[in-house]
């Protein structure tokens, strides 16, 4: 991996693993509310998991690794859980997402560091 793109991978995976944990936390706290309420917040979690799904699209251009596609098929399929009214089965996608994003981080921290860019 070149410098660049591991600077890239490394910078997009640290902001989408924020994302997806954002996404996920909303996701526990929904079911503590009514029934009216969880409509509301499943839309924001719609908008919320689809504006992370663009970032890490980007990230797949930019940064050039597979491992994205895998991450960005995850998070459609935990917006396709959303959007059809069980939420709750998304959490395991974003469980998947999450790791995804993170085997991209170590691995692109690694190179950075055998760069010696890193320390």
């Amino acid at each position: 991996m070149e410098s660049h793109q591991a600077i890239l991978a490394f910078s997009q995976s640290e902001k989408i693993k924020s994302g997806i944990i954002w996404v996920s936390q909303l996701l526990q706290t929904v079911s503590g509310y009514s029934e009216a309420e969880r409509t509301t917040l499943d839309g924001l979690l719609q908008h919320l998991t689809a504006m992370v799904t663009n970032e890490v699209s980007l990230a797949g251009r930019i940064a050039e690794n597979d491992v994205w596609s895998e991450v960005e098929k995850c998070l459609e399929t935990a917006l396709v859980m959303i959007r059809s009214g069980v939420s709750q089965e998304a959490a395991f996608h974003l469980t998947q997402a999450l790791s995804h994003v993170t085997g991209i981080g170590q691995q692109s921290m690694m190179a950075l560091k055998d760069k010696e860019l890193l320390q």
